[in-house]
């Protein structure tokens, strides 16, 4: 196979995972007050159930991205493929919310190995001139990914909540066989480097006692003593972390990548994203169908503009970033995401349908236009041999803001209303305007998005700062190669 059509190959193997994973991370969103009600589990498992995920995934990430530039990106790609089918299985025979919980925690290794390495792969196929214009088409999808989802597990509700994961094992062995037979290494890896094993164990532990720190502080209270001695613990095996990594020869998280500038202020926009906009879409569902008392399908359906709005924005943004820059770009489309939040502030029991669509339409405008222009300034910086790293500390970003997100948000709404109430409005036995507590939830709702708008705006200010690109010691070599050459 020739080079060049071996990029759209590997576009296609990427493309495959990126719709597998979030088709069934939205499929599941929209069917969390179903499967609550089914397995008799707690609001706190339910929502663990998502953020549990997340955390997983934030906490491996970075040092899955480190073990792919060492050992390559293909056999980890292909092994996450599989593990994330066969943990749909053991979801899908879950008895009890706990045995879910666990299930997806599993599932969320396999869907660190995906990530970690999906983005990474296309950076090594697609020369930077096509980046952005290849990781739009792969926004793209996964912006289809989320349209498709609720709608289809409003749909497969009506046929029992485990039908969505059952519909994962065809779609996983597709793509795990296609990936296997078709991806190749075609970035060159040093058999000298070591895997810096207590630099991810110290970084592991220290995230992990972060994030939890910060999702307990919100629900429990910051002066909780067990979340001050979380935060305690996370300061230290941090700061013994940064020790480690500024003293091996071959680091777990190369500290340049946060040192430079450019790449610091790209990350940065990245969090204040993921915690401007992660509890949005989970808010929204228990809005249909606890206040509005909508079915499942149809509560899909009208999550649906975000994503449509995001998936016919994000190829032309990927595509006027290979052309422009990704700066102004990112900074506008974040500023176009807060105009869509400042619409949510609003929120009312009576709000109607369609000015809520344009709200949501809004903010996958401003969505679709930050994505990929962020990823391709990330992308398109690093030498090739930081790429895994790099994705892994972008996705890292994101997903501990929408952990974040969810946590801050979730207290607000817990402190809103009794724990009781909101059990009877989550699980559908309270809905309509005259359910127990609307007023309060309501009011949490809107304090909640005024939160995420703030962090938008702040998220636009970290993209918009102009930053020289770095140079790197590989390019210089390279560049010294070429001449001698």
């Amino acid at each position: 196979m020739k080079k060049i059509d071996y990029k759209w190959t590997a576009l296609s193997c990427t493309t495959l995972g990126a719709l597998f994973s979030v088709l069934s991370g939205s499929t599941l969103l929209i069917a969390l007050p179903v499967i609550m009600k089914d397995l008799n589990a707690s609001m706190s498992v339910v929502t663990w159930t998502i953020m549990g995920y997340m955390l997983i995934m934030t906490i491996l990430v970075p040092s899955i991205g480190r073990m792919a530039d060492m050992v390559g990106r293909k056999k980890l790609y292909v092994s996450g493929f599989a593990v994330f089918t066969l943990t749909s299985l053991l979801c899908a025979f879950s008895q009890s919310g706990v045995q879910l919980l666990i299930f997806r925690m599993l599932q969320a290794i396999g869907g660190a190995l995906m990530v970690a390495n999906s983005t990474a792969i296309v950076a090594d196929a697609f020369p930077k001139k096509e980046l952005g214009k290849a990781l739009g088409i792969n926004s793209m999808v996964i912006s289809i990914a989320s349209v498709a989802g609720p709608i289809l597990g409003g749909f497969l509700i009506n046929i029992g909540w485990r039908s969505i994961f059952y519909i994962n094992i065809p779609i996983g062995i597709i793509g795990t066989l296609w990936a296997f037979y078709q991806l190749k290494e075609t970035n060159t890896t040093s058999e000298k480097q070591k895997f810096d094993l207590t630099g991810t164990l110290t970084f592991s532990a220290g995230t992990l006692t972060l994030l939890t720190a910060l999702t307990l502080g919100g629900f429990s209270g910051w002066t909780n003593i067990y979340v001050v001695m979380l935060f305690i613990a996370s300061i230290i095996l941090l700061g013994l972390f940064v020790h480690i990594e500024n003293k091996v020869e071959y680091p777990m998280l190369d500290l340049r990548l946060l040192k430079t500038k450019m790449l610091a202020f790209a990350f940065a926009s990245n969090f204040l994203n993921g915690v401007a906009r992660g509890a949005v879409t989970f808010l929204l569902i228990f809005y249909f169908q606890g206040i509005k008392g909508i079915d499942p399908m149809v509560a899909g359906i009208l999550l649906s503009p975000f994503a449509i709005a995001m998936m016919i924005v994000s190829p032309i943004s990927g595509y006027l970033s290979d052309k422009y820059g990704s700066r102004i770009l990112s900074s506008i489309g974040l500023i176009i995401s807060a105009v869509g939040l400042a619409g949510l502030m609003m929120i009312k029991v009576n709000t109607s349908t369609m000015e809520l669509v344009i709200w949501m339409s809004i903010m996958g405008l401003g969505s679709g236009m930050f994505f990929s222009p962020n990823t391709s300034a990330i992308m398109g910086t690093v030498p090739a041999s930081k790429r895994g790293i790099a994705a892994g500390v972008r996705t890292m970003m994101t997903n501990a803001g929408s952990v974040l997100s969810i946590a801050i948000c979730m207290a607000i709404i817990s402190s809103s209303i009794s724990p009781e109430a909101m059990q009877a409005l989550f699980i559908g036995t309270q809905v309509g305007s005259k359910g127990i507590a609307t007023a309060e939830f309501i009011s949490g709702l809107r304090t909640a998005f005024t939160i995420c708008f703030s962090f938008s705006l702040l998220a636009a200010l970290m993209a918009y700062v102009k930053c020289p690109d770095p140079v790197w010691e590989e390019d210089v070599n390279l560049e010294l190669n070429k001449e001698v050459a």
